[in-house]
């Protein structure tokens, strides 16, 4: 079939190599899109002077910098002066702009590779360099998704401890004589752990993937064949 001039061909994705090259596109695209769309919100109840069962929140969102994210005012009084700016505690910026960052390179990458399986197919099975690349970008991207994943857990669960009820202890204004702090609620961040679960099976695509992309290069032929002469001298000894 021809698309713009360009013959394509979509047996390809019905292959191991392409359909697993589209589930990794997708795959991908939750991965960035469960963790960069995130928002919520620490909420506090705060009594002072002047103020009874205040609400005061603390919105926070990707990429995470929570030492940037101050708590509401009370009153506009500041509690009779004795309320401070208070912030969040912790910056995750770097663990969740890695992953997010490795997940959109990723998802560049598998449309570039499938815009290659579907309309250069007798480049990329001619031409030795292209599943060679394609083995070391897998092998590459497989590490990646290992650092970045764990990286991400590891910055998710400090996140939820940053923005829970031990907030309260962090926060100055809160020790003031006279004033009193309750943790209400934090947003439910079930949307980021789906990210970090995306992230172990992106992982895990990407690494089964290293088998089928290495059948595809000179390296796995070249064994094949020592295969066959070790074979065949055996048999002549015999």
């Amino acid at each position: 079939m021809r698309m713009f001039g360009l013959q394509v061909d979509i047996s390809m994705l019905l292959e191991p190599l392409g359909f697993i090259k589209v589930l990794q596109w997708i795959f991908s695209i939750f991965a960035f899109a469960t963790c960069g769309g995130f928002y919520g919100e620490t909420t506090l109840l705060v009594s002072c002077k002047g103020v009874v069962n205040k609400t005061v929140t603390a919105a926070f969102a990707y990429p995470f910098r929570l030492n940037t994210v101050v708590f509401s005012e009370p009153d506009p009084e500041r509690c009779g002066g004795t309320w401070t700016d208070s912030y969040l505690v912790g910056n995750f910026s770097s663990s969740a702009q890695f992953f997010v960052t490795l997940a959109v390179l990723v998802l560049l990458y598998c449309i570039a590779a499938l815009v290659v399986y579907v309309g250069y197919k007798h480049v990329y099975q001619h031409n030795s360099k292209f599943p060679l690349t394609d083995l070391i970008l897998t092998v590459i991207i497989t590490f990646l998704w290992l650092v970045s994943t764990f990286a991400w857990g590891k910055a998710l669960a400090d996140i939820k401890i940053s923005t829970g009820a031990s907030i309260i202890s962090q926060i100055d204004s809160c020790k003031a004589p006279g004033t009193t702090c309750h943790f209400v609620s934090v947003t439910r961040m079930g949307t980021l752990n789906v990210s970090a679960v995306f992230g172990l099976l992106n992982m895990v695509l990407w690494g089964g993937n290293i088998w089928f992309v290495y059948k595809d290069t000179n390296l796995h032929n070249q064994s094949n064949k020592i295969s066959q002469v070790v074979g065949i001298y055996s048999a002549q000894r015999i």
